[in-house]
């Protein structure tokens, strides 16, 4: 019995090291600003209302190190159902950035594209909308930025 408690502590132990670790490696690598994704905005919005809504710092929750606001309690609720299906892809950079040359760039949280059910953001400034750039080669620069995105949080 005591042997078995034991046990039981040790894999609680390693459980919350390899979560604390996984949380660390997200705050590192993904594009947060003092924990806060997406600048703000509703990531459920994206894919309910099709359109980028600024969310509520009143209406928040946190998944894995990154806190999110959301526009309405509704959309809160769905995304603590299924919080990595509402995640940017790529830490929340640039996707094209991202396939195009392996960086992490800022986003435009209002540029963006659903593709498979998965939300992509995009740089769009000084006339510099790369969602129209990464349309022209879309299979090819989402296989590179899989790829490059791996690198950053050990994925091979």
């Amino acid at each position: 019995m005591k042997s078995r408690m034991i046990m039981m502590w040790a894999a609680i132990l390693m459980f919350s090291a390899v979560f604390a670790q996984t949380e660390n490696k997200r705050k590192a690598e993904f594009n947060l600003e003092n924990g806060l994704a997406i600048q703000g905005y509703d990531p459920v919005s994206y894919f309910s209302q099709q359109k980028a809504v600024k969310g509520k710092p009143g209406i928040a929750a946190s998944y894995q190190g990154a806190t999110y606001y959301f526009s309405s309690e509704a959309n809160k609720e769905a995304f603590r159902k299924n919080p990595a299906g509402y995640e940017p892809q790529y830490g929340g950079w640039c996707a094209y950035a991202m396939g195009d040359y392996g960086k992490k760039v800022e986003i435009n949280p209002e540029t963006f594209k659903i593709i498979n059910g998965k939300l992509y953001l995009f740089y769009n400034a000084y006339l510099n909308n790369t969602l129209k750039t990464w349309n022209k080669n879309e299979v090819v620069l989402k296989k590179q930025a899989d790829a490059n995105w791996g690198k950053f949080i050990g994925k091979p």
